[in-house]
């Protein structure tokens, strides 16, 4: 075996990377091409890489956005689907830790619990759980938080009371891969991205899919292999070609969501009759038409009209309608319709977390982030060296990782130019800012988190924005000294600076 890897002996980093999915990989992967003299460690909670794309085993487990957006700005997307499934994300994932030298300075099993920062060394003193339950403490000047955006010990949990129903009830985010559902009837609940995918991957084998809806959602079809993009791998050198196709796709998601603010009812009619020229123009439309305009909850992928050719062909079927209870041998509805079932499937969403539900405090005084407002979308109000993933709701979460990656890469790069360990956005007690919605989405599971979110005001940078082009553009060219980041050293004046902020709050 030789020498174990120096990463794994150390106790203490320039840059803690919480999570080893694509915004824990996208960081340091940026770090060892932006500021290679900085040293970091990843650590994940779970023994494998990937994340989301790890996590979830269940049928058809794939993108529910193109990958030349999220892919890495870095590293281009080979494969001839656009629309990848769970395997091909994680091929790609393991070949940029691979390529890279990255994969040394993970460690599997490493669960974050708290982490407290100290302005007299200028640290964040992380707590550690291994999977054998022994406590670690590893400390950072930097925690890069990319911890994803929901809770992996629980899903989403809507009461249901199965009653006398005897079959098997499975939800996705704990998919059994033992699973027998040839033959069976199944009951997927659910309309978003989940069961959109699972409906149609089952349908082969199973006697019967249902997609049991509460509301309907929006579905945009669209081919899963991008005929220009693989047009263009062939003329054009690799690099040249992810970028031209990458550039496309953000200016068409860019261009399709505004379209769907400004003339929602011409979208409404561009998407059914996406439907109605696969379904038959006397196919009833109404259980892809929801009460709400296309965008105020996000659009539902369906490549390669998966999912009505599933309807089509009679394997599958969209039921919209209220539970009214489980039953022996099936799901009985408020209009009293029954649907047999074997197998329930709940694919009825996830429940958000912030910041992996890490215990965060400063100085031992507890932080919450709820009371805190977003800063440029990356970090917090008047919490120093602390950065964070959230991804677009309306575009890929990567687009996102990509410019808060580059980002802390360029405040680590001049904090260290001007020899300072301490890099906070300092925002005074009487500031005056004016809220906004965080999220201006209908969507149950943003709904249901509000609570737990940061503030957001509606004037950047104070905000999370759901605009990537103006921010990878803010992001890149603002400068990282804006008379709002406070810059400090650690050490003599680290209690009076610390005095300042607590006043600032």
């Amino acid at each position: 075996m030789g020498e174990r890897p120096a990463s794994n002996r150390a106790t203490d980093f320039d840059v803690l990377i919480v999570g080893a999915g694509i915004s824990g990989i996208g960081m340091a992967a940026h770090m060892k091409e932006k500021v290679p003299d900085h040293s970091f460690a990843i650590v994940e909670r779970r023994e494998n890489l990937g994340g989301t794309w790890d996590l979830f085993r269940y049928p058809g487990i794939r993108s529910d956005s193109d990958m030349h957006t999220l892919g890495f700005d870095f590293e281009p997307w080979r494969h001839e689907k656009s629309i990848a499934d769970g395997p091909a994300i994680l091929d790609y994932l393991e070949r940029i830790v691979d390529e890279r030298d990255i994969r040394r300075h993970i460690r599997f099993d490493h669960k974050v619990v708290a982490a407290d920062w100290r302005g007299a060394d200028a640290r964040w003193h992380v707590t550690l759980e291994t999977a054998d339950g022994e406590r670690k403490i590893l400390t950072a000047n930097w925690l890069y938080l990319g911890s994803g955006y929901y809770d992996y010990d629980e899903p989403y949990d809507p009461g249901f009371d199965f009653g006398a129903f005897e079959g098997q009830v499975i939800h996705p985010q704990f998919w059994r891969e033992d699973l027998d559902y040839a033959g069976k009837n199944v009951v997927v609940i659910g309309s978003g991205a989940t069961a959109v995918t699972i409906v149609p991957s089952m349908a082969d084998k199973a006697a019967k899919v249902t997609m049991l809806q509460r509301t309907p959602t929006w579905m945009f079809s669209r081919p899963a292999k991008d005929g220009f993009a693989n047009f263009l791998r062939k003329v054009l050198p690799e690099k040249l070609a992810y970028r031209i196709t990458r550039f496309k796709n953000i200016k068409l998601q860019d261009i399709g969501f505004k379209r769907a603010r400004e003339k929602p009812e011409k979208v409404k009619q561009f998407l059914h009759k996406k439907i109605t020229k696969i379904m038959g123009k006397d196919y009833d439309l109404a259980p892809f038409t929801p009460p709400y305009n296309p965008w105020d909850q996000r659009l539902c992928l369906v490549p390669d009209d998966d999912l009505f050719e599933a309807i089509k062909s009679g394997k599958a079927d969209v039921v919209t309608g209220q539970i009214k209870a489980f039953e022996e041998g099936g799901v009985r509805l408020a209009d009293d319709q029954f649907l047999p079932a074997d197998i329930v499937i709940t694919a009825t969403g996830l429940k958000l977390a912030v910041a992996g539900k890490i215990r965060l405090s400063m100085e031992g005084q507890p932080v919450d982030l709820a009371q805190r407002f977003y800063y440029k979308g990356c970090m917090f109000s008047n919490v120093p060296n602390l950065a964070v993933v959230f991804g677009y709701l309306n575009a890929s979460w990567t687009l996102r990782a990509d410019i808060n990656s580059d980002y802390v890469c360029r405040v680590l790069d001049l904090t260290k130019r001007m020899g300072v360990d301490i890099a906070v956005p300092v925002l005074p007690e009487n500031h005056g800012l004016e809220e906004d919605d965080i999220f201006d989405f209908s969507s149950g599971y943003i709904q249901r988190s509000k609570a737990i979110m940061p503030k957001n005001a509606v004037e950047y940078p104070w905000r999370l924005n759901q605009e990537y082009v103006l921010d990878r553009k803010r992001m890149a060219s603002d400068p990282v000294d804006d008379g709002i980041m406070g810059f400090r050293r650690k050490g003599a004046n680290a209690r009076t600076e610390d005095e300042k902020l607590e006043a600032a709050e």
